[in-house]
């Protein structure tokens, strides 16, 4: 059982931040329908059904919930996982690489500017994640997590975080990734959030989301 973190009992964590969540994620949904619509269908011819990839992930207090993103992989794509181990640039129990064989063409340009993210919107609008917060974690991960490494899932997980705005391309280090998250945690404030959502937005724009 993983107990919440102390912030998560303050005002601005528990109503603010949740507000500011509702708020944004329902504009962009309204806003960003037609991307979603011409996402969806270029991933479908190009790529075939699914379009959406389901991601089955631990987030707050270690709750397990579904999210989707859009699909950028080949539909085999975990099965092919146990056969590219050797060549995981993550220093632990994530796997990375860089330049991944089982992504398409097009899944390439959707991580590239953080397209395919964007079905969590509606998994921050439902409240298991938020817009800033430490990523959730596969069943896989979280099960070798150390104790002190399972307190990333003591705050409501996000989109975003300081791993993916301080050069996650250039991070290869898992503790060091830990420690972006713990660091987060340890010096939350609403203000912190605000620089992280906008450091978002300028990493999605100069296209540094792979």
């Amino acid at each position: 059982m993983i107990e919440a973190d102390k912030i998560t009992h303050k005002f601005n964590y528990r109503i603010i931040k949740r507000a500011f969540d509702i708020f944004f994620s329902t504009i962009l949904i309204l806003i960003l329908s037609p991307l979603f619509f011409a996402i969806a269908m270029l991933v479908l011819l190009l790529n075939g059904y699914p379009f959406l990839y389901k991601w089955d992930v631990h987030g707050f207090k270690g709750k397990r919930f579904i999210s989707y993103k859009f699909r950028t992989m080949v539909t085999n794509a975990d099965s092919l996982k146990k056969g590219l181990q050797d060549f995981n640039e993550m220093s632990s129990v994530v796997f990375k690489i860089k330049d991944d064989p089982r992504i398409t063409p097009f899944g390439k340009i959707l991580r590239k500017y953080s397209l395919d993210e964007l079905p969590q919107l509606f998994t921050i609008l439902k409240g298991d994640m938020s817009f800033i917060g430490p990523r959730p974690s596969f069943p896989h991960e979280f099960e070798k997590f150390e104790t002190s490494q399972k307190r990333k899932l003591s705050v409501i997980p996000g989109l975003s975080c300081l791993w993916q705005v301080s050069g996650r391309n250039k991070i290869n280090n898992f503790d060091e990734w830990i420690n972006l998250d713990l660091y987060y945690i340890d010096n939350w404030s609403l203000w912190l959030d605000i620089k992280i959502f906008f450091k978002t937005i300028l990493v999605v724009l100069k296209g540094t989301g792979t």
